[in-house]
């Protein structure tokens, strides 16, 4: 059996990573991080050319026909670029809808529908134990939205738990820490309907995987960075990187990391060939990497001494990333006791 990467996933992820570092510099981060919306359109419509859009839409409906590892692999390099882009709701969205057979999915896979995500009922909900019986109502319901801004349609989720792909609504900015992502509060007050799906936990852990992946980018994307600067910064005569509480740092970092990978893979192997056990993986790989992740912001920053906080450095885009990450669709205490369900080992909810 093999465990690695096929050559076409390879070719994939290095294609889409020397695209990333010619179009997604700094510079252009820090550029989409202050508002600049011109910068931001010229990098997705870069991302929309390469066809990710049509990444996990199914072959038979316009698009690639790929797996949730390949969506994976995207993400990664997404978020070592800490590069803003509607992949993640995108492809939600397609998983969402791979058996529902409907009219939607060549829109999607085209870039003619544009897709946000408001997944809040299904990971944290705010009201704890408030949830009504009717599903066909969202309006009132206040949810935390990805990529709404600028979307054609959002898969939401009501109170009930059930998804919804509905018009998009009037969405609210919201300011979170992480400003190279654009997160909105949405309010539905009557918006059409589209479609109204069955509830369907693999969306949830679908999401939750690809934000393992962005985590796993962004932290292997400040490991990098820590041993560059120890590898040139100099102290006493000495780059630090000779020092052996510099390399316990980095080494550290790396074995806290490494491990990530596996998970996601097999997590993402085990929902697209159906096995039981994909589901759990995937709540457990947002669980670790949300924690690895921390561990790897901060022990970088540290690394970089004084530097680590200047805006010159940059680092804090990518410790913002995975801090809002840490956060999304759930944190590392929720999702591990959403696996402890899955796993039998707790009486359902």
């Amino acid at each position: 059996m093999e465990f690695a990467l096929s050559e076409d996933q390879r070719m994939l992820q290095d294609s889409l990573n020397g695209f990333l570092k010619d179009a997604a510099p700094l510079d252009t981060i820090r550029k989409i991080a202050t508002g600049d919306e011109a910068a931001g359109a010229a990098l997705a419509a870069g991302l929309d050319e390469l066809g990710l859009a049509g990444l996990h839409v199914p072959e038979a409906h316009g698009g690639l026909g790929l797996g949730l590892l390949d969506a994976c692999l995207v993400q990664e390099s997404l978020g070592y670029a800490i590069a803003p882009s509607r992949f993640l709701a995108t492809t939600v969205t397609a998983h969402a809808l791979r058996h529902a057979g409907d009219d939607f999915l060549p829109g999607i896979a085209s870039g003619d529908i544009r897709m946000g995500l408001a997944l809040t009922e299904l990971s944290s909900r705010r009201d704890g134990a408030g949830v009504t019986v009717d599903s066909d109502k969202l309006t009132g319901t206040s949810l935390l939205a990805v990529s709404a801004e600028g979307s054609t349609h959002l898969l939401a989720a009501d109170t009930a738990g059930a998804l919804n792909l509905v018009e998009s609504a009037a969405a609210k900015p919201m300011q979170t820490i992480d400003r190279t992502r654009i997160f909105s509060e949405v309010v539905f007050g009557g918006e059409a309907r589209t479609m109204s799906l069955t509830p369907d936990e693999e969306v949830l852990a679908a999401a939750r995987l690809l934000v393992a992946a962005d985590t796993l980018g962004a932290a292997q994307a400040m490991i990098d960075k820590a041993v560059a600067y120890a590898a040139e910064r100099q102290q006493f005569g000495r780059v630090i990187g000779s020092f052996q509480a510099v390399k316990h740092m980095c080494a550290e970092m790396a074995a806290r990391l490494e491990p990530s990978r596996a998970l996601i893979w097999h997590a993402a192997h085990a929902l697209d060939t159906g096995e039981p056990e994909g589901l759990a993986m995937a709540t457990l790989a947002k669980s670790h990497l949300a924690e690895a992740g921390t561990f790897i912001a901060r022990t970088s920053t540290e690394v970089h001494g004084g530097m680590g906080f200047t805006d010159l450095v940059g680092l804090h885009y990518w410790f913002k990333r995975i801090g809002v990450n840490r956060q999304l669709f759930g944190s590392p205490e929720q999702t591990r006791l959403d696996a402890a369900r899955l796993q039998g080992w707790l009486a359902p909810a």
